[in-house]
């Protein structure tokens, strides 16, 4: 850990609240922003154009964002941005799009506006991008010294959104709670940043747990309710704290070492980014010996359909792709060290199995 923190509390501007893409305009006009690249996805721009404002008196120049997050993409749309002159880049959809775009805008110096279409991710929030490398295993995380410009959370937007995905959101949101706690909680004389990171991870639980159900059947229901907005403003905006004050102790520990290592096997990448973190905190929580809280999590997950093996991964894991898994997660220089627990390959691939015998009878 280093002897002082960095304090990125968010994006310059964050506004959540139905209708608020129709203020997009008058936004970037404040901004002085003429010209703007927005990427999208495919399946996510059928249903956000419905919202979008199209009759802006700012000029739009729309690209599909070709669904990854690499050096290599960054550099193609670096290239559009620069060919097309425009003043901003703006980020229509989930994850890897707003990964995407701040990797753009902050290589060019240009302001980076986020209109999430799901709640699977605090990446509409967080001055970070997750690089992949072209085959879709995580290569690096990249930390930006500039916030996002603006974040416009629609929540009508994103109860037009998949089932899935918003589940994959709360398995990936719950993490900060678990993650952060293993690598606060033994420490001593923690700065005040440190401490609203704690509580802001404390908080993405105690929301998650107490109304996620009731946020997926709004969903489901198609209705918008005081739940559905807590639980997306969670993932996206309190999730985003965590990391944003806590710095080193309020990011990635054990559930998403377990994360990284299983993207080295192409089969997981069938499976959502939330779910395979959600499976991570299980393991995680055997590592530790919290057999108590891991079974006060699985009527939960159970519930909303997160998964609680490999098995409900989709992954039958031969010896050596364990031992794969266990290698990764326990390399020098993952966060999984920042846990008070040594940890070694042999630790976990212990705890894997462990979960699969608990899960299996």
């Amino acid at each position: 850990m280093k002897d002082y923190l960095s304090v990125k509390s968010g994006p310059q501007e964050f506004i959540c609240g139905v209708g608020v893409w129709q203020i997009l305009t008058e936004e970037l006009t404040k901004r002085q922003l003429k010209k703007v690249l927005v990427l999208h996805g495919q399946a996510s721009w059928e249903v956000a154009k419905k919202y979008f404002p199209m009759d802006s008196t700012v000029e739009f120049v729309f690209y599909d964002y070709r669904k990854k997050c690499t050096d290599e993409n960054i550099a193609y749309f670096e290239g559009i941005a620069t060919a097309q002159k425009v003043d901003g880049i703006l980020a229509v959809g989930g994850g890897k799009v707003s990964d995407l775009a701040k990797g753009v805008a902050f290589k060019l110096l240009l302001p980076v506006i986020m209109l999430p279409t799901l709640a699977s991710t605090c990446a509409a929030y967080t001055p970070l991008s997750v690089i992949y490398d072209e085959e879709g295993s995580l290569k690096r995380m990249d930390y930006y010294n500039r916030g996002i410009a603006l974040t416009l959370v629609a929540p009508e937007v994103i109860l037009d959104s998949p089932k899935e995905l918003l589940v994959a959101g709360i398995g990936d949101t719950l993490a900060k709670w678990y993650e952060a706690d293993a690598i606060i909680n033994h420490r001593r004389n923690l700065p005040l940043e440190v401490e609203v990171a704690h509580f802001a991870a404390k908080k993405c639980q105690h929301v998650l747990l107490a109304k996620g159900r009731e946020a997926v059947e709004a969903l489901e229901k198609q209705t918008l309710n005081k739940a559905f907005v807590d639980v997306i403003e969670t993932i996206i905006m309190v999730a985003g704290m965590v990391g944003g004050f806590g710095d080193e102790y309020g990011r990635s520990s054990g559930a998403h070492s377990i994360h990284d290592a299983l993207t080295y096997l192409p089969e997981s990448s069938k499976q959502l980014h939330g779910k395979k973190v959600a499976y991570g905190i299980l393991v995680q929580l055997l590592i530790q010996g919290k057999w108590d809280e891991l079974e006060e999590l699985i009527p939960f997950y159970e519930e909303l359909g997160l998964p609680t093996s490999l098995h409900e991964l989709g992954l039958d894991l031969t010896i050596e792709e364990v031992e794969l898994v266990s290698q990764k997660t326990a390399e020098i220089g993952e966060p999984i060290h920042f846990m008070k627990e040594e940890i070694t390959p042999e630790v976990v691939s212990e705890a894997i199995y462990g979960l699969e015998k608990f899960r299996a009878g």
